[in-house]
């Protein structure tokens, strides 16, 4: 048996012995369904936070003082805005109220009364006087809701001004045959942001595993029988098939879930289409988030090796993980500005490169760049898991090569 398949047998041995360790536990099951237990407790708090935005929008109200006629052409005037207007751009129901003589200070009371709780509902804004000079009196803090009532009031001037309202447009949607240049950058952020989620999610749990084998003397034990670099790089293949399991598993979920999405929804994102082909972005995508991985990985499992406690991985693993917050910002700015330095910077440093070329992907159709990055990342990899290695043997172990032929010239010097 030849050097190199000797070595490649102890590293997927290496890998086959994490991997089942990990998988065929109980605990794994928690990581696995780690997302639905978070995702379920922030559906609570968002449920929580909006029946109460909700029970408070649908006691807060606009109040209409006009005559009849005029009252009637802004609540029509509504109803051509408010399909309009979403999300914080809500605006509260409108509630038309006959007018007294004095408006003004009817205005002024139906403000206090709601801020006084005289009223049954809270009033944001007061629409006063008449169309042709409309006057608007409202709460501190509700100042978009009196700026929605006078653009009311313009409307309706210029609808009886005109004798007629207008007429609604007919509303056509048409799917272009390539998308726009905001299409590609939305998809590759979206890239961009998902190979980062996935490896800052997965790959923190490979400093565990080399810390918990360094104190119970295990790697002690590897490192008799084979390489250290075989060690690390089977340690980090294994993990690596675990965090492959966790993707496919909720790959399949989601690839499901998304058949139950809204029409329009549905639609949206099926626009997301890249340059290079959905299929090639699928398998660029795949790629450029195992070198991700392997990359940030193979510098937790250099920082498990030197670490001797969980407190010490944590210390160790700050700095990294806000480096990787570092890298998604700098790939998040390549991908808005393609083909700047910012860009070409992103693309070659290692650790942003994955999640650059990723973006990159979606706007330029160029498939040689992508293979050479490929490369360029296995290099780094390579280095990486080298290093860790070569640090863990004479920092730990104790056990470093002999001095150097330079150095001991230097002694007898």
């Amino acid at each position: 048996m030849t050097q190199l398949r000797r070595q490649l047998r102890q590293t997927l041995t290496i890998a086959r012995r994490d991997f089942v360790a990990t998988v065929f536990t109980p605990i794994f099951l928690l990581f696995l369904f780690a997302p639905l237990i978070m995702a379920s407790f922030g559906a609570v708090g968002g449920m929580g936070a909006a029946s109460a935005s909700d029970s408070s929008a649908a006691r807060t109200r606009l109040v209409v003082l006009l005559p009849a006629t005029a009252a009637r052409r802004v609540l029509d005037a509504d109803a051509r805005w408010r399909p309009l207007l979403a999300g914080d751009s809500r605006q509260p129901q409108i509630e038309a109220r006959v007018p007294a003589a004095d408006a003004a200070r009817q205005a002024a009371a139906t403000l206090a009364a709601g801020a006084h709780g005289r009223d049954t509902v809270d009033v944001a804004a007061v629409l006063y006087g008449s169309l042709d000079r409309p006057a608007v009196l409202y709460a501190a803090g509700n100042r978009g809701g009196a700026r929605y009532l006078a653009g009311l009031a313009r409307d309706a001037a210029l609808a009886e001004r005109a004798g007629t309202a207008p007429a609604a447009a007919t509303l056509t949607a048409v799917r272009t045959s390539a998308p726009s240049q905001g299409v590609r950058k939305a998809t590759g952020f979206f890239a961009v942001f998902g190979i980062f989620f996935l490896t800052l999610f997965l790959s923190g749990q490979v400093a565990g595993t080399m810390a918990e084998e360094r104190n119970n003397k295990v790697i002690e034990v590897l490192a008799a029988a084979v390489p250290l670099e075989s060690v690390f790089l089977g340690k980090l293949v294994g993990m690596f098939g675990v965090a492959v399991l966790f993707v496919t598993f909720w790959g399949v979920v989601i690839s499901q879930l998304g058949a139950l999405l809204p029409g329009d929804i549905g639609d949206s994102l099926r626009t997301l289409a890249p340059a290079v082909g959905g299929g090639m972005f699928a398998l660029l995508f795949g790629g450029y988030f195992t070198m991700a991985y392997l990359l940030l990985g193979s510098v937790f499992l250099g920082v498990g090796a030197q670490a001797a406690t969980m407190r010490e991985i944590q210390m160790l693993s700050l700095p990294i993980t806000i480096i990787q917050v570092a890298m998604f910002a700098l790939s998040s700015a390549a991908v808005s500005h393609p083909g700047s330095w910012v860009a070409t910077i992103a693309e070659l440093f290692p650790l942003s490169s994955p999640f650059a070329m990723a973006g990159r992907a979606a706007s330029d159709s160029a498939l040689w760049p992508h293979a050479a990055a490929l490369a360029w990342q296995a290099l780094w990899v390579a280095i990486f898991i080298t290093v860790g290695a070569r640090l863990f043997r004479r920092g730990v172990l104790q056990s470093g090569s002999p001095t150097p032929a330079w150095k001991r010239l230097l002694r007898r010097r």
